[in-house]
C-alpha cells in the first residue's frame, strides 16, 4: 500500500510531466509494478460509461403513457400494440422493459395489531401432504388454533379436512384451553364462510350453531389482509420447520401425542412476543381466566350418514364395510362416525358399534353378528331338509318325533337321512323308516341296516350315489316313484282295445 500523496504524485508526473513509468519508479524509489498499477487504476477511473441506445427507446414514451392509463395491462398485450407501431424487436426482453416503466403503488404499511387477554383466537388448516393408512392414501391435515394475546397453541392432526373434523378441532381446542376466546378469526375458509360479497358475509349454518353453542363471534379476515391472521400463519410455518420436519411417528395418534408435547414444552417455553420478560406458558396462565367458560356439554361432532343395507349384512362407509345383525338386511339405517368409532342405529336403538378403520376395503365384523347369521343359515338348512324328508317319506314325521323324545341330534339325523334319500330313493327310505318306528329303533344305523338288508334280500348291489349339480332346483328336487304295475295295466288296456277292433 502507498499513501494517497504518493499516488497523486505518480499520476501528476505521468500525465502532466509526461515521465515514463521507469523514470518515475527510479526517482520516487517505488517498484515499477506499483507505478504501472497506479497509472492503470487512474486511467480506469477517468473512463466514462458508454450508454448504448436501445431499439425500444423511440417507443418508451408510448409505453409510459399507456401504462399510466392502464397500470395492470399485460406486457404481451402492450407488445402487440408497439409491434403494430413498428417496433422491430422480439418479445424476449420486452417484458423487462415494461417492468422498468410500470408504475408501482406505494408500499402499504401495517399496524401491529394488539388484543386483550381472552379476546381473540385465530384458526386455520395446514396441509402436510398425504400418508398411507393401511391400503388407503389419506390427506394429513393440521388444525391450528392460536390465542392471539399469549400465543398459546393447540395443534391436532386429522386424516381429512371436512366439516366434522373442523368442528372437532374447535371442540378439542376449547377443551385444551379450558375456555373459549370471544372472537375467532378465519381466512375465508369454506367450512366457516359460504359466500362473501364485500362486507356481506354468509356463514355456514353448522358453523353458526357451533358459535351459538360456545358463545363466540366468528369473524373472517378482510381480503388481502394477511397481517390480521398472521399469528396462526406464522405458527403453521413454525410447525412445518420446527416440529414436522424429519419427524418420525408410528401413526396419527402418536403424532398427535408428540404435537401436544411440543406445544406445551417447546412453544410454551419461548419468550412471549411483545413481552420478553415472561414465557408463552406464563402468559397463558394469566390469559386463561379471561376466556369464556365452557358449556356443560360439548358440541356434537359425530359424522351422520344414512346407509342402505343390501342382501349382505354390511354397511358401507368411507371405503370400508361394517357388519350389522342379519335381521336388518334390506333396510336403511343411520351411521354415526368419530375418528375412532363407528356406531349404527336403527331409529334410536344402537345395533352395532365398531372401531373405525382408515384403510380401504376392510371388513370390520362383530363375531356375534357372524355367529347369529351362521346359526340362522344352519337352522334354515335343517328346516329345508326336514321339509324335503316329510314330502318324500311321510313316516319321517313319526321318526323325528321319536328322535326328539330321546334327545337325539335332529341336525345330524336330518343330514344322514338326506344322504340315504339320495342313495336309496324315497320308496326304500319310507319302508325303512316305517319299520324303524315299529321296532322302536329310531336311530341312523338302524335305518341304514334295514336298507342294506332289504337290498341284500332282493339280490341288489349297494347303491351308488348320484352327484347332482349344485343347483337348488335340482338339489332339492324329490321324485316319488310309482308302482310298476301301473304300466302293466296300461298294456292290458291296450290289448283289450285291439281285440275289440278286430271283432
Amino acid at each position: 500500500m502507498i499513501s494517497p500523496e504518493l499516488e497523486a504524485e505518480i499520476l501528476r508526473l505521468y500525465h502532466a510531466e509526461k515521465w515514463k513509468p521507469g523514470t518515475i519508479a527510479a526517482q520516487l524509489h517505488v517498484h515499477h509494478e506499483v507505478v504501472e498499477r497506479v497509472i492503470e487504476q487512474g486511467d480506469m477511473s477517468q473512463m466514462k460509461p458508454i450508454v448504448r441506445g436501445s431499439i425500444a427507446d423511440p417507443y418508451i414514451p408510448f409505453i409510459v403513457e399507456t401504462l399510466e392509463k392502464y397500470p395492470t395491462l399485460r406486457a404481451s398485450r402492450l407488445y402487440e400494440m408497439v409491434k403494430q407501431r413498428g417496433y422491430p424487436g422480439a418479445p424476449d426482453h420486452f417484458r423487462a422493459i415494461v417492468a422498468r416503466h410500470r408504475p408501482r403503488p406505494p408500499a402499504e404499511a401495517f399496524l401491529r395489531l394488539r388484543t386483550l387477554p381472552g379476546e381473540q383466537g385465530q384458526v386455520d388448516w395446514g396441509h402436510f401432504g398425504k400418508i398411507m393408512v393401511g391400503k388407503a392414501k389419506r390427506a394429513l391435515m393440521a388444525f391450528v388454533m392460536v390465542l392471539s394475546w399469549s400465543r398459546w397453541v393447540f395443534l391436532r392432526f386429522y386424516l381429512n379436512y371436512n366439516m366434522h373434523s373442523f368442528l372437532r378441532g374447535h371442540v378439542e381446542g376449547f377443551a385444551y384451553f379450558g375456555g373459549v376466546p370471544r372472537v375467532l378469526l378465519y381466512d375465508n375458509l369454506k367450512s366457516a364462510v359460504l359466500e362473501r360479497r364485500r362486507d356481506a358475509i354468509r356463514f355456514h349454518s353448522t358453523m353458526l350453531e357451533l358459535a351459538k353453542h360456545y358463545r363466540f363471534a366468528p369473524r373472517p379476515v378482510a381480503k388481502a389482509r394477511g397481517n390480521e391472521k398472521g399469528r396462526v400463519e406464522r405458527r403453521i410455518r413454525d410447525i412445518r420447520d420446527s416440529f414436522f420436519a424429519a419427524r418420525e411417528y408410528r401413526d396419527i395418534d402418536d403424532l398427535n401425542t408428540q404435537a401436544i408435547t411440543w406445544c406445551r414444552e417447546i412453544v410454551g417455553a419461548r419468550k412471549c412476543p411483545g413481552d420478553h420478560s415472561r414465557t408463552v406458558a406464563e402468559s397463558f396462565v394469566e390469559e386463561q381466566p379471561r376466556l369464556l367458560d365452557l358449556p356443560a356439554n360439548p358440541f356434537p361432532t359425530e359424522e351422520r350418514v344414512e346407509v342402505h343395507i343390501g342382501k349382505t349384512p354390511y354397511a358401507r362407509f368411507d371405503l370400508n364395510d361394517y357388519s350389522v345383525p342379519h335381521t336388518h338386511v334390506r333396510r336403511t339405517l343411520v351411521l354415526y362416525a368419530t375418528p375412532t368409532t363407528v356406531r349404527i342405529l336403527d331409529g334410536d336403538v344402537e345395533i352395532a358399534i365398531h372401531p373405525r378403520s382408515w384403510s380401504r376395503g376392510d371388513q370390520i365384523e362383530d363375531p356375534r353378528h357372524i355367529a347369529a347369521l351362521v346359526e340362522q343359515k344352519r337352522a334354515a338348512r335343517e328346516h329345508r331338509g326336514i321339509d324335503r324328508l316329510h314330502a318324500a317319506t311321510p313316516s319321517s314325521t313319526a321318526f323325528f318325533m321319536r328322535v326328539a323324545e330321546h334327545g337325539g341330534n335332529l341336525g345330524g339325523m336330518t343330514s344322514g337321512l338326506l344322504y340315504l334319500l339320495d342313495a336309496h330313493g324315497a320308496e326304500e327310505l319310507e319302508q325303512a323308516l316305517r319299520e324303524a318306528v315299529e321296532r322302536e329303533t329310531t336311530h341312523l344305523p338302524a335305518v341304514r341296516q334295514i336298507l342294506d338288508r332289504r337290498r341284500h334280500e332282493r339280490g341288489q348291489a349297494p347303491p351308488i350315489p348320484v352327484q347332482l349339480p349344485d343347483d337348488p332346483r335340482v338339489r332339492n328336487l324329490v321324485v316319488r316313484p310309482h308302482a310298476l304295475e301301473t304300466y302293466d295295466r296300461l298294456r292290458e288296456d291296450s290289448s283289450h282295445d285291439d281285440t275289440d277292433t278286430h271283432e
